[in-house]
């Protein structure tokens, strides 16, 4: 299976050299605005900012007049591959989303479905500003194939619940994901990271959590989980197993290794000052929650304890698309809401969920920033539209007005993945042709069966 036309070593050959001139560079969230900054690049890093070096020859030149340029989005929780089902699942609660459609429809999902998702969510992404994503879901070589081919970065995740094979989609092995993990973990030039990604504590049986556990630090490799979704999973754990799920993960010896976990909706401060004294990185996708109806993490209280939250979508199946910049924004609004307080989420500690935050929580730590020696992971926006004017605040316009068709260049690893607008390494009109296919096929399948249940 071919996903592109070959376009990156034929028609569109890998650039070395790089200028991006004209520009309004924020180097990284915390930093001063500077005007008409010049951005260099050679190879895969950033070679100098604020002057072109002597006898700098590029090989192409980005004019960023009237641009913002920032380093790219980490999307730290998705399942991308769920674009398939997006728009199938509406107007649900959280068991009822899982049990009559989720769970339903995943009981006849093939390799190729997750091949085909994950290149339309890739399209999306890049598109959206997107330079690395944490992705958390099944047969994950098929979309580690997509990463190597799209030149984005990811953290992959093959999601397992620990159960019957015959309740696993594809009726997977640990021996499966165990040699997927070995194998793909810096693939790539470095650009695929793997994770463990059992599903959950509320899914998943204690014994398989410990393997998890002892898996992970034998491979040294992080964990990739949901936790603490509901009030109703804290009193079930409570129940079982007479701790929080936030401390029933730190009693199965999870937090010994790296540890992403996706949402923390229903944490206590005990759970809170266990977060950071692990240095567990919690992904927030605010849009889920909402669409959802599942309530919002006490963000105020996890930044107050010094919890690195990074920022997430979600997948397209709960929150309908992989807008980040719309998530940021939904972000800033709801703490501001919910706080009475119109200075909760200041807009630079917005930004840093989405760039710093992320790349971190993801593995990528040199990214994140603009500077030399820096991975060259940027984006481009576009600040010329309707909807940014006056430009009294880039920065501003960015978290709270901007959209993804702004987006004009991306890079990862000074390779450009969109080029005006225009997507250099996936050919989209095929991508959303076979996905569009595959999705009719995958909800319209006449065997589908509910592989497991989900009790609220």
């Amino acid at each position: 299976m071919v996903l592109l036309e070959q376009r990156t070593s034929s028609r569109i050959p890998r650039l070395t050299r790089i200028l991006i001139e004209h520009g309004n560079l924020l180097a990284e969230p915390a930093a001063p605005l500077r005007y008409d900054c010049p951005v260099a690049i050679e190879g895969r890093t950033i070679l100098a900012v604020g002057q072109q070096p002597p006898q700098f020859a590029p090989d192409e030149v980005i004019d960023a007049s009237d641009c913002l340029v920032l380093p790219g989005l980490f999307n730290a929780h998705c399942h991308s591959p769920m674009t398939l089902v997006r728009g199938w699942a509406e107007d649900l609660p959280f068991d009822r989303w899982l049990n009559e459609r989720i769970w339903v429809a995943e009981s006849v999902l093939q390799p190729e479905d997750v091949y085909w998702g994950a290149a339309l969510a890739a399209c999306e992404l890049i598109r959206a500003g997107v330079v690395a994503f944490a992705d958390h879901y099944f047969w994950m070589d098929r979309v580690a194939q997509v990463v190597q081919e799209s030149g984005m970065k990811a953290l992959l995740a093959w999601c397992v619940f620990g159960g019957d094979p015959q309740q696993e989609v594809g009726h997977t092995t640990f021996d499966t994901i165990c040699d997927f993990t070995r194998q793909w973990h810096t693939a790539a030039d470095g650009r695929i990271r793997t994770a463990l990604g059992p599903h959950s504590p509320y899914m998943c049986p204690p014994a398989f959590l410990r393997q998890v556990a002892r898996t992970a630090e034998a491979l040294d490799v992080p964990v990739h989980l949901h936790l603490a979704e509901s009030d109703e999973q804290v009193r079930r754990s409570l129940d079982q197993h007479g701790r929080t799920p936030v401390a029933q993960l730190e009693a199965l010896g999870l937090m010994e290794q790296p540890l992403l976990a996706a949402h923390c909706i229903s944490v206590d401060e005990a759970d809170i000052e266990l977060l950071a004294r692990r240095k567990v990185f919690v992904a927030h996708t605010p849009k889920t929650y909402m669409k959802l109806a599942m309530g919002m993490p006490p963000l105020a209280l996890l930044w107050q304890a010094g919890v690195t939250v990074a920022l997430g979508t979600d997948g397209p199946a709960s929150n309908s698309d992989l807008n980040l910049l719309e998530a940021m924004r939904l972000t800033g609004l709801v703490q501001k809401l919910q706080q009475s307080d119109p200075e909760a989420a200041p807009l630079r500690q917005l930004l840093g969920m989405a760039t710093r935050d992320g790349a971190r929580a993801l593995g990528f730590d040199e990214s994140g920033a603009i500077a030399p020696g820096a991975p060259a992971d940027i984006v481009v926006v576009d600040t010329r539209g309707a909807h940014w004017t006056p430009r009294h605040d880039l920065v501003a316009g960015l978290v709270y007005a901007s959209h993804p068709s702004d987006v004009t260049h991306l890079l990862v690893d000074g390779q450009l993945l969109l080029r005006k607008g225009e997507l250099t390494t996936l050919d989209e009109e095929r991508i959303r042709h076979e996905a569009e296919r595959r999705a009719r096929r995958l909800v319209g399948a006449p065997r589908m069966s509910r592989l497991r249940s989900y009790e609220s």
